[in-house]
Parts: C-alpha cells; sequence; structure tokens
C-alpha cells in the first residue's frame, strides 16, 4: 500500500527549527513586539509626566500606579487563565493596553495631560499586564515539550530580553526626537499587532477545562499547589527578597552613585546596557547547556546579584561596574531557563497560569516597600552601609532557601520525544535522593 506523500511545510514552517511549532513561533514574535513598544512607553510615561510640569515624586506616583494592580490582580489574572483559554484572555488584555496607552498618547499629543488623568491610565496599562502576565507564561509552557525546553525557553529570553535593549535605545531616542506622545502612541499599535498575532494561537490540543467551583475555588486549588510545593514557595521567597533589594538598590542608589562618584548618568547607562548583553550571553550559554541538577544550577547563580550592591556601597569604577553587571545579567538568565523549565517539568498544565500568578505576586510583593525605604535606610545606615546591608540579604536569602532539600535535589526528567507538551506536564515529579 502506498503512503500518502508528506503535506508540504510553509516558507515560514521550513525556516524555523522543528521543535518551534506555531505557537511558540507566534507567542515569540508577539513578545519582541510588544516588548520594544513597551519599554520604550515606560520612558516615554516618565517624560511625559515631567512635561507637563510633574516632579520626580509625581514621576514616582505613576510609575506606583502601574505596580498597585499588578499586585491586586496577580491571582484573579491566574485562576481566569486557568479557566478560561489563555489566548483569549491575552489577547483582552493586549486590547485594553492598547486602549490604555493610545488614550495617553492622545492627552499627551492634544495637550497637558493632568496628573490623574496619566495615573488612571497606567493603572489601566498595569491592570492588563497582571491579566497577561500568568496566561502568557501558562501558554508558552504549555507550547514547548520537555525534550527542547530549555533551548525553547533561552531563545524566548533572548529574543525578550534583546528587544527590551533595543525598545528602550530606540524609545529614548524617539523621545527626544518626536516627543513622549509619538512614543505612547507606537506602544498602543504594538500591543494592537501583538494582540492580533496571539489571536491564531492554537488550542486545538489543549483538554477543555473542567467546570471548577468558581474563582475562589481556582484561588484556593492554585494555592494548594503552590504551597504544597516547598522549593517552590521557597524560591518565591527568596525572590521577593532579592527582587526588592535589587530592585532599591537599582532604582534608588545606582544613579545616586553615578552622579557621585563616576561623572554622571552616563556610566549607570552603561552599567545597564552591560546587564543587558549579560543576559543575552546567559541566554545564549542555556540553549546549549542542560544542567542536571535544575535548581541547584539555577539557585547558586542568584548569588552574583549580590555584586552589583557591593560593586556600588564600594565603588567601582565604571568599568568595573559595567563588568559586574554583565556577569550578574548572565547568571540570573542562567537561573531564568532553568526555573521555567522546572516549572513546566513539575507542574501540572491546567495549574500553569495559576502557579505563575503565585510566583509573580509573591515576587513583586515587597519591591514597593523596599523602593519607599530606601531613602530612610540611607539615612540610618549610609549610602554606603545600606547597600552593603542589600548584598547580604540577597547572599541570606540565597543560602537559606538551599536548605530545602529539593532545591537541591530536583533533577533533569528524560522526556519521551513522542509525548506531547500538555501530555508530558501529566508526568509525575521525580526527585534524585541526596
Amino acid at each position: 500500500m502506498t503512503l500518502p506523500a508528506p503535506a508540504p511545510r510553509s516558507r515560514l514552517a521550513r525556516r524555523r527549527p522543528a521543535w518551534a511549532g506555531r505557537n511558540y513561533s507566534l507567542l515569540t514574535g508577539a513578545a519582541v513586539v510588544t516588548n520594544l513598544g513597551s519599554h520604550g512607553a515606560l520612558i516615554a510615561a516618565a517624560f511625559a509626566v515631567l512635561e507637563a510640569g510633574g516632579s520626580s515624586g509625581d514621576v514616582g506616583l505613576v510609575a506606583a500606579a502601574r505596580t498597585l494592580p499588578l499586585v491586586l490582580f496577580l491571582l484573579v489574572g491566574g485562576a481566569l487563565a486557568d479557566r478560561l483559554p489563555r489566548h483569549r484572555v491575552m489577547v483582552a488584555a493586549n486590547a485594553l493596553n492598547c486602549v490604555s496607552q493610545a488614550a495617553f498618547a492622545a492627552l499627551v499629543l492634544l495637550g497637558e495631560p493632568r496628573l490623574w488623568q496619566m495615573m488612571l491610565l497606567t493603572a489601566l496599562c498595569g491592570t492588563g499586564t497582571a491579566f497577561f502576565n500568568p496566561a502568557a507564561e501558562g501558554m508558552l509552557l504549555s507550547s514547548v515539550s520537555g525534550e527542547h525546553a530549555n533551548r525553547a525557553f533561552a531563545l524566548f529570553r533572548m529574543a525578550m530580553n534583546g528587544a527590551g535593549i533595543g525598545g528602550a535605545a530606540l524609545g529614548g531616542a524617539m523621545v527626544a526626537a518626536l516627543g513622549p506622545g509619538w512614543v505612547l502612541a507606537v506602544d498602543a499599535a504594538a500591543f494592537a499587532f501583538a494582540g492580533a498575532l496571539r489571536a491564531f494561537l492554537d488550542v486545538g490540543d489543549v483538554a477543555a477545562r473542567a467546570p471548577g467551583g468558581g474563582l475562589l475555588a481556582d484561588l484556593r486549588e492554585g494555592w494548594a499547589e503552590f504551597r504544597s510545593r516547598p522549593w517552590l514557595w521557597g524560591i518565591v521567597l527568596q525572590f521577593a527578597v532579592v527582587v526588592a533589594v535589587v530592585g532599591a538598590a537599582e532604582a534608588v542608589y545606582g544613579p545616586l552613585v553615578a552622579r557621585d562618584h563616576l561623572g554622571g548618568p552616563a556610566p549607570w547607562g552603561y552599567a545597564m546596557g552591560a546587564f543587558g548583553l549579560g543576559t543575552l550571553a546567559g541566554a545564549l550559554l542555556m540553549m546549549r547547556w542542560k544542567p542536571r541538577r535544575l535548581l541547584l544550577v539555577g539557585t547558586l547563580c542568584v548569588f552574583p546579584l549580590a555584586l552589583p550592591s557591593a560593586a556600588l556601597a564600594v565603588p567601582l569604577p565604571a568599568w568595573g561596574l559595567c563588568a559586574v553587571m554583565f556577569l550578574t545579567g548572565t547568571a540570573i538568565e542562567v537561573f531564568g531557563v532553568n526555573w521555567m523549565t522546572t516549572l513546566h517539568q513539575e507542574i501540572p498544565e491546567d495549574k500553569f497560569s495559576r502557579v505563575s500568578a503565585y510566583d509573580w505576586f509573591g515576587s513583586v510583593s515587597m519591591l514597593p516597600l523596599a523602593t519607599a525605604l530606601a531613602g530612610p535606610a540611607e539615612s540610618a545606615f549610609g549610602r554606603s552601609g545600606a547597600l552593603w546591608g542589600c548584598a547580604g540579604l540577597v547572599v541570606l536569602a540565597t543560602a537559606l532557601v538551599l536548605l530545602v532539600p529539593d532545591v537541591r535535589r530536583i533533577t533533569r526528567r528524560p522526556v519521551d520525544p513522542t509525548t506531547s507538551p500538555v501530555e508530558e506536564a501529566q508526568v509525575p515529579a521525580k526527585v534524585t535522593p541526596g
């Protein structure tokens, strides 16, 4: 019997790797588009406030208006993304982001926006992000197979980081040349285009969600999944501390040290650029390296996050700070890829988004408080003392999480290449004895 000839692959399918399926390619392309727009829009929003006569405190209020809804709605967003088709949640969130950024752009281009208007529109954008992030991470985790997960997550993060670097540079140049309003308009268009791409995601292979007992029941089920895994909540608690103190050091102390000891803002910009390049180097490394003990290797790579605070405390010259930031970017990318691979391996597919929401919530929950306390800490301990304290907290939190047995023991699981990503996510986890 003659078998039918295989259907010819499209030109696009022939160009991409065999493991980069349609959903993965659409998700990566859409993420690049939104990161190009969003990183420029962050700069544009700050300059929009200043050009409207606002102070640095007003810039902080607009930034806080973006962060607060992110914290408030992340858990609800995660529950909805595991209850509804994830791509619909993503498209709806992109639509909200598009409308809010378009309205922000119109206010800036047509007149002098008021502070409350900018805060409201920025809060709507943050709300969209809160619903988008858990759905997007769940969709990405379900789009690849374990055999290629490491490479897929590394390439995705490299594309996102590269787009973020390019978006910040392009956005800054566009703000200087055209003004912040046009950059916000470009960001709105980017959300519209990315939402259109995400509308074409194929969810035919994803099993229909079983009807649950309501939103609160879904949240409780997600919480039970989260707290039942000590390695999961241990690392989230670790990052609640790490993200808070590293964020405070970079947002508050870094610019001050650059102004007082490094000659101005340019060296700090170079250092942040070196961090971005480090993340690209880390992603390239992880496309080839598949460490067996995923969380142990990843957690050891969190220790270098103490180095930027220590370098600012000394302070090191600009070239030394850039070297430290490059190393830190590389190390955190190794952690990031191993973390995503572990979640993909250990968490059931139907709970991806809720677990992701608890992860995001825990990781960012202390950041606003730490940023607010940075000034009082400097007054109490001195800038150098506060920075050494930041470095010490990173080391302490990371050392403590290594005491959790599963952090040291969870290993990469061999995967049957014939198993689909969704089927693979249901395989029970295996932990190597210590």
